[in-house]
């Protein structure tokens, strides 16, 4: 076997190894298994493809994206290597000469879909000439606990088994440290070594503002628009296409910008992508659908104008700045209405167990459809599908050989309330992080499980004078004593909590929590003190805070520390008042309907679906629900996809479903069935 250096040198081109990835690769290509976490651009696909050399196999890469496998064979044969995919976008003659080449052993590389593994008789087939390396790309996706979990990457720990003993290695960028065991786990790598590299990003400087929705397009403006030549080009992350669309176009009068977000057709997407790529365009507003299989190396700024919903989707999508080392910047924009906008969306999709349980009773001793269980229990037929849905996946219900719901397994509660949970676990830590007072990297490298809490020194907190959105003012009097009570408390006892500080240094009902955090922010960014994040685990899980320690000058210079103290002149925090549940859930949804009625689905267009829908439950013997959601069904009647990639953006349809059922969709929305 070749040594790795000399393999990278000659085969790859490249002068040196990038930081961690010689590790990875002499690991792998001694036939040891690994799960390697790395963050965004730092070089994951070569930890696979040059082991992959180095054992003169040809390596199966699982891979869940059409357009990522796309870009990864297009550039391995570009340098040399012979390369193939197997995925729905392909033709099937193709398809087969790619089945005949790796059997004869012609391939280097294999990507597939994973959704690919449960086609009756592939894995069988894969294992007639076994791999010499088995790498899982976006290995998070296993874990129900993670991000952006997909059921068919759970079924890989029972798949892949059949084409050992190659050395696997699954790879991530965002994984908590419950992922990284879950990944493990269900890969049936407990044993195999962890490398956990890389989540500080020294040159990317984190700015999180509380903010009114109403002044974060203007504040946008400001930023991005005239004389911000140092912070392009630039990523707008947005939480709606209304947004999108109207923000880009407001941009669009002083700076090159344009949309991007899955309402609009493939080619306008693509053409938006290549434009910015090729720097024609300087700033792109966008929706989570955008940055995918970017490689654009000199993104300055990364722009959140809401609350993201988890730290691991936020800690990707500012990965895609600064990634030519260069100094970037990643600017959050987040309020409370932004938290009460995400439990309403997770109150509607996590309904009460309560609701279930009346449809799991509902379906005790006889099965049943969608409608006759929607009549029974006073439902509409949309909400009994969800609840349905839940079920299923939980294992509370299935269907039998006439393709009607029955009742499942009655352990499915414990699932339910773990996920909801958890669901809610995740708000609670994007919220903390956003609000938090330590430095901004520390805490995203500490959610990871790295435990390098140094200080970055370029954050919001750590540099606030280098800040491009904050304002700072010197404390009133009175903020001056509650500072001067904040130092001598942690002069009695070094290392408090927060909520510690706040019971100790302050009388009840002196002063609120978060307005207290806003001092104890002004002591960390002068430098009198240093927020430190710790963590314990409970009953398996995580949980973060942070303690406060007094720094060395601090202490020398006693409560005169105060003095160096600057707090942000922003808006308040927190409002004098906030309406209560029942009237915030009620204008979020209020907004969220309103938003959703701009959009409306074809109404011609959903009868041709469900019409089609109805057929090939009737033709596979399940319920409709199965086939297609009517979330999906009113999503794909209201952007018409003309082409799979365009199907693939919809809600709810995945690779499998793409595969299925692709061509039906695409047939019955150009009004041509079976043509």
């Amino acid at each position: 076997m070749q040594e790795p250096i000399f393999i990278l040198h000659s085969r790859f081109g490249f002068p040196e190894f990038r930081p961690h990835q010689a590790e990875a690769c002499s690991l792998l290509a001694s036939g040891a298994s690994a799960l390697l976490v790395m963050p965004t651009g730092a070089g994951k696909s070569l930890c696979y493809q040059l082991p992959a050399i180095a054992r003169g196999g040809s390596a199966l890469v699982i891979s869940p994206l059409i357009s990522l496998m796309e870009d990864q064979v297009g550039k391995l044969c570009a340098q040399g290597f012979r390369a193939a995919r197997i995925h729905s976008g392909r033709p099937k003659p193709e398809s087969r000469d790619v089945c005949y080449d790796w059997e004869a052993g012609k391939l280097d590389f294999l990507f597939i879909a994973p959704e690919r593994l449960r086609v009756p008789g592939f894995v069988e087939w894969l294992a007639r000439r076994k791999p010499g390396l088995i790498a899982v790309d976006e290995a998070h996706c296993i874990s129900e606990w993670g991000h952006d979990f997909r059921p068919d990457y759970r079924l890989l720990g029972e798949r892949i088994p059949a084409l050992m003993p190659a050395p696997v290695i699954a790879m991530t960028a965002t994984a908590t440290p419950a992922v990284q065991r879950d990944i493990c786990e269900q890969l049936g790598l407990q044993g195999a070594k962890r490398l956990i590299h890389g989540f500080r990003r020294q040159n990317l400087a984190v700015e999180c503002v509380d903010m009114k929705p109403s002044r974060r397009a203007e504040t946008v403006l400001r930023l991005l628009g005239e004389k911000a030549a140092k912070r392009l080009p630039a990523i707008v992350y947005v939480p709606s296409r209304k947004e999108c669309d109207a923000l880009a176009a407001k941009l669009a009068d002083c700076v090159a910008c344009l949309p991007y977000h899955a309402g609009l057709d493939a080619s306008t997407r693509e053409r938006a992508q290549a434009a910015f790529q090729s720097g024609k365009v300087q700033v792109i507003v966008a929706t989570i659908a955008f940055g995918m299989g970017i490689d654009k190396a000199d993104v300055r700024t990364v722009v959140h104008t809401a609350l993201p919903a988890t730290v691991e989707g936020y800690y990707q999508e500012i990965g895609r700045a600064g990634r030519d080392g260069q100094p970037s910047r990643a600017i959050l924009l987040y309020g409370w209405a932004d938290r009460r906008l995400h439990e309403f969306f997770l109150d509607r999709d996590y309904p009460p167990a309560a609701e279930l349980e009346r449809v799991w009773r509902a379906l005790g001793g006889r099965s049943g459809s969608i409608e006759e269980i929607a009549a029974d229990l006073d439902l509409n037929e949309q909400d009994a599908s969800k609840h349905l849905e839940r079920l299923v996946a939980l294992g509370g219900a299935g269907v039998d050989a006439d393709g009607r719901v029955i009742r499942g397994d009655a352990d499915w509660r414990p699932g339910y309330a773990a996920r909801v949970s958890h669901r809610r676990e995740q708000l609670d830590a994007v919220y903390a992080f956003a609000d938090g007072r330590g430095c901004r990297m520390a805490a995203l490298v500490t959610h990871f499980g790295e435990q390098d809490t140094r200080p970055c020194g370029i954050c919001d907190v750590c540099a606030p004078q280098e800040c491009v959105i904050k304002r700072f003012r010197k404390p009133t009097p009175r903020e001056h004593d509650l500072l001067c009570r904040i130092i001598g408390a942690l002069q009695e006892r070094d290392g408090r909590t927060p909520k510690q500080l706040h019971e100790t240094a302050l009388r009840e009902g002196e002063l609120d929590i978060r307005r207290f955090r806003d001092l104890l922010g002004g002591l960390a960014a002068a430098g009198a003190v240093h927020m430190q994040p710790d963590a314990f685990e409970k009953d398996g899980k995580l949980i973060n805070f942070e303690r406060a320690f007094l720094t060395r000058e601090a202490k020398a210079d006693g409560i005169n520390a105060a003095n160096w103290v600057n707090l942000p002149d922003d808006e308040p925090a927190v409002p004098a008042e906030r309406p209560g549940r029942k009237a915030r859930q009620k204008s979020a949804k209020q907004a969220i309907t309103q938003a959703e009625s701009l959009e409306e689905p074809d109404a011609e267009v959903v009868r041709a679906l469900k019409e089609w829908r109805l057929a090939q439950a009737k033709s596979e013997g399940v319920q409709a629900f199965r086939i297609l959601s009517n979330k999906a069904l009113n999503a794909i009647a209201r952007d018409k996809p003309k082409t799979e990639a365009q199907l693939m953006k919809v809600p709810g349809i995945g690779p499998a479903k793409l595969e299925a059922y692709g061509t039906g969709i695409l047939e019955t929305v150009r009004g041509r069935p079976g043509a």
